[in-house]
């Protein structure tokens, strides 16, 4: 069966820097010495959780949509992660998929942080996208909605659980990690399916500290790689083998309830 390699990288943000912020972060890619398929960046890469879209937000073709093309070219590697878009008037926290080929897919972030009042800001997204990569296909998802169990939950089509990689890119605040852990961990083991979650390290300019503790879960909840408070890149190598074994072995989506998300 075949296998997927991904990198994450959890990194500090120069606070609404653009070009700073791409430099960084393309240095930290081309360090990567291992061979992998899929780069993940952190929620708002290129600026931090920034509410001022009317400043800082680009349009489809702009110059950070540019950047990804050629970084994900040059490299070989699908990137993503999510960034500020201004799309028909309306401003959007939006993860893109971007593809070695130029080819990309993006998601609008569902769930808005009202708490931050990201929900004055920004527009929601209504649509989810599973991505396919090798006959992986991954759930893409943006930081808040990780406490929204029914926006992530399988949804089995003919049998067969709709995806295998659920990630999550996020600029999640160290005072509430435990709950950024915890929730990881479940929705691993609810949805019987690896856990990829990418935040970033450092203080913002709100003196918000972010304590990274990126995460990579296994589908039966057992973390197989946590790094906490500090810059980090790391390769890991999912078994397609060892997922269809948990399936096979605790048929548990199979007793799952249907349901209809409007």
């Amino acid at each position: 069966m075949s296998t997927l390699t991904i990198t994450t990288i959890q990194s500090n943000l120069f606070w609404e820097d653009k070009q700073a912020n791409m430099q960084m972060l393309q240095q930290k890619i081309d360090s990567i010495t291992d061979k992998t398929e899929i780069v993940i960046l952190p929620e708002m890469f290129t600026t931090g959780f920034s509410m001022q879209p009317s400043l800082f937000a680009e349009t489809m073709d702009g110059e950070t949509m540019e950047w990804m093309k050629m970084v994900s070219n040059k490299n070989g590697i699908v990137l993503t992660g999510s960034v500020m878009i201004e799309d028909e008037g309306k401003y959007f926290n939006r993860l893109i998929w971007m593809l070695p080929n130029g080819q990309f897919g993006y998601y609008d972030k569902r769930h808005l942080f009202g708490y931050g009042e990201e929900d004055k800001h920004y527009s929601s997204g209504n649509k989810r996208l599973i991505a396919s990569v090798k006959g992986w296909k991954i759930n893409l998802q943006v930081c808040y909605d990780l406490r929204f169990p029914v926006w992530a939950r399988q949804q089995p089509k003919d049998g067969a659980p709709e995806y295998d990689v659920l990630i999550y890119v996020a600029n999640w605040p160290e005072r509430r990690s435990h709950a950024w852990k915890t929730l990881l961990c479940a929705r691993a083991i609810e949805n019987q399916c690896y856990i990829i979650g990418v935040n970033r390290v450092g203080d913002d300019a709100k003196n918000i500290h972010y304590s990274g503790n990126s995460l990579v879960i296994d589908p039966m909840g057992q973390v197989l790689y946590h790094m906490a408070d500090e810059e980090d890149i790391n390769t890991i190598t999912l078994s397609k083998e060892k997922l269809e074994e948990v399936r096979t072995r605790f048929p548990f989506l199979n007793d799952a309830d249907d349901f209809t998300i409007l």
